[in-house]
């Protein structure tokens, strides 16, 4: 009887630990959920001007237009704050 229930002791113990490996994390949400204003601001503080077009995609990333040292360029702003510049 002692090893019948070192068996069921044993499967207590592990059946919980395979239950939380099991379970998926919920998916974090963009970092900056921030409005238009916000992608400008950045792109401003990045010495861009002339910001056109601001377009939120499902992504959360801001793409549009703007001008930096007389050149107009194609700019998307990260939900992280990242600005990349095409």
């Amino acid at each position: 009887m002692k090893r019948g229930s070192l068996v069921l002791a044993a499967a207590l113990v592990i059946a919980p630990g395979a239950a939380m490996a099991q379970a998926k994390p919920a998916p974090s949400p963009p970092a900056s959920t921030g409005g238009t204003a916000d992608a400008k601001t950045r792109l401003n503080t990045l010495h861009y001007n002339n910001v056109q077009g601001l377009r939120r995609g499902p992504d959360g990333q801001w793409t549009g237009k703007a001008t930096q040292g007389g050149v107009q360029k194609q700019v998307t702003v990260t939900p992280q704050g990242k600005v990349i510049a095409r």
